[in-house]
């Protein structure tokens, strides 16, 4: 394709109309739309907390049904999981930036890549058609066998999640091939940014444990369309069966979310220090340990499922040796921050955040694995908070980093730094407020997924609503200036932040094909004493 010799053509400009964006095969566009379509359901399922929490705020039913409140609950955590969380990082931040960080015009397989946007939107229809027919009751994990019983829309949404599945193992397999052949001259596995050796491991498991639920959610819909006896005892199936196949997918499923996550916490910590990586290679091979140890330790989501004591045994012991990798990689960052010149802008403030929530995630995880505390925990508000804490506390503040340090090179804008910490200050303490306030009610006995509970839990229930408001308002404040800043924001520099990777050295949007002339490897991507030797000298 030839470009016109016009300035500051980027991929946001050229080509132009509708149409080039619906047929495109640039990887940072259908990260953009990604983007788009991840921001979209992120609200949808927040609005659906806040409605949760609101009717929490009081002992008894405000303005739901039982039944609805189930269904609320089942739609919040659907929706956040397979529909936000998931796709969040890899589909819209991976897309867009793993191709330019490793020198490349675009990912192996573009058509492949739009075709995984348009399954992802076609998957939504049916989970959002779900809810038109009569909103799943089930809860997120769909658990047999009162979703092979219940009359509320389990077929549709598990169409959904099937046909989703597709557009996770397409960008998985874009991703592994991208990264095998497609990497600059000189840049060698060693030399590659800790973000694509978070997308790596994330790419492996999508492609070999996607398939595991998608064939979990065919069988559930047989047994339901034609009576056929997997799952329901009533029918002469096994419900444990299906924890069984849900949990090996959506454990590893888990570190889909976090691994690209603490990708872009290495990419800010190393930025904002002004420092090389401490224990590059240590962070890098953390990854693919958490990668394989994912697919080890499903059951210890089934300690009350009445699975042998000998079984528990194990996956007891595997879930504290799966802490490991993840203690490598916060040992290394903190280490990695001692003596650099830390620059406190918005990205590194949620990067501290994540530190500070993933890690109180991480240890109430270590508690859960125990278990003669999981036995009394299970099933309490001590899960919904440990659950929360590793991912919005992980995933989230990892893609809110990782969203505020590329905003200028994804739109070439500048947003207001100092809304930009106001909105943090107001998610990280919202937050906090929601969610530690449910450890003390899970370790008080209060059971989740309750519409109504019993007087002595209402302060604390009260206390929490009110901390998802401040939270909600924190993400107001965001999307106010994040989308004043595409039009009226300062121009964005090629490279606003000093980092050494690949993308800051193209143009801020980037090229259409990302470089104008291939780039060449002359340091390591946190060789920043090496770097200021070579401008000194």
């Amino acid at each position: 394709m030839n470009l016109p010799n016009e300035a500051k053509i980027n991929y946001l400009n050229y080509p132009k109309g509708l149409k080039s964006w619906l047929l495109t095969v640039d990887h940072k566009r259908i990260g953009v739309m990604y983007l788009a379509a991840i921001t979209l359901f992120f609200a949808i399922g927040g609005l659906l907390a806040l409605v949760i929490r609101t009717e929490l705020f009081t002992p008894d039913n405000m303005f739901l049904t039982k039944k609805m409140y189930n269904q609320m609950f089942t739609l919040h955590g659907a929706i956040m999981i397979f529909l936000f969380i998931i796709p969040s990082i890899p589909a819209a931040l991976g897309n867009f930036i793993l191709p330019i960080q490793i020198g490349a015009k675009d990912v192996a397989f573009p058509r492949l890549n739009l075709a995984s946007w348009y399954i992802y939107v076609f998957g939504s229809l049916f989970c959002l058609y779900s809810i038109w027919e009569g909103a799943v009751d089930t809860g997120w994990t769909f658990y047999t066998p009162y979703s092979s019983t219940t009359d509320t829309s389990v077929v549709s949404m598990m169409l959904g999640v099937f046909i989703l599945g597709f557009s996770s193992i397409f960008t998985g397999l874009n991703f592994i091939v991208t990264v095998h052949k497609l990497r600059a001259p000189g840049m060698t596995w060693y030399k590659m940014p800790l973000m694509i050796w978070g997308l790596y491991a994330t790419a492996i498991i999508q492609v070999l444990a996607t398939p595991v639920l998608g064939i979990t959610v065919v069988l559930l819909i047989l047994e339901r369309t034609l009576g056929m006896g997997i799952f329901d005892p009533a029918m002469g199936g096994d419900p444990v069966l299906f924890q069984h196949f849900f949990w090996f997918y959506s454990h590893p499923a888990v570190y889909i979310m976090i691994l690209p996550g603490m990708g872009i916490i290495s990419e800010l910590i190393a930025t904002f220090s002004h420092k090389k990586i401490f224990g590059y290679k240590a962070i890098a091979f953390s990854s693919l340990g958490i990668a394989f140890t994912s697919f080890l330790v499903w059951a210890h989501h089934m300690f009350t499922s009445g699975q042998s004591e000998f079984a528990a045994m194990i996956f007891s012991f595997l879930t504290f040796f799966v802490g490991i990798p993840s203690g490598i990689k916060v040992f290394n960052w903190v280490a990695t921050m001692y003596k650099g010149s830390i620059d406190l802008k918005t990205p590194m403030l949620y990067a501290i955040s994540f530190l500070i929530l993933f890690s109180v995630g991480g240890l109430t995880g270590i508690f859960l694995g125990a278990l003669s505390v999981d036995i009394h925990l299970h099933d309490t508000y001590f899960i919904v908070a440990h659950f929360h804490y590793t991912m919005m506390g992980g995933t989230v503040m990892a893609l809110l980093g990782g969203l505020h340090y590329w905003w200028p090179k994804m739109f070439g804008r500048m947003y207001s730094e100092f809304w930009g910490r106001i909105a943090c200050a107001f998610i990280f303490i919202g937050f906090n407020m929601t969610f530690f306030t449910q450890f003390i009610l899970g370790t008080r006995g209060m059971p989740r997924r309750y519409a109504t509970y019993m007087d002595q839990f209402q302060p604390l229930h009260g206390f929490s609503s009110i901390g998802s408001y401040v939270l909600g308002f924190g993400f107001l404040i965001m999307a106010i200036y994040l989308i004043h800043s595409l039009r009226n924001g300062k121009i964005a520099s090629a490279n606003p932040w000093g980092a050494l990777t690949f993308e800051w050295e193209t143009t801020s949007p980037p090229h259409p094909h990302n470089f104008e002339h291939e780039p060449k490897v002359t340091h390591g991507p946190y060789d920043f004493d090496t770097v200021l030797r070579e401008r000194e000298e």
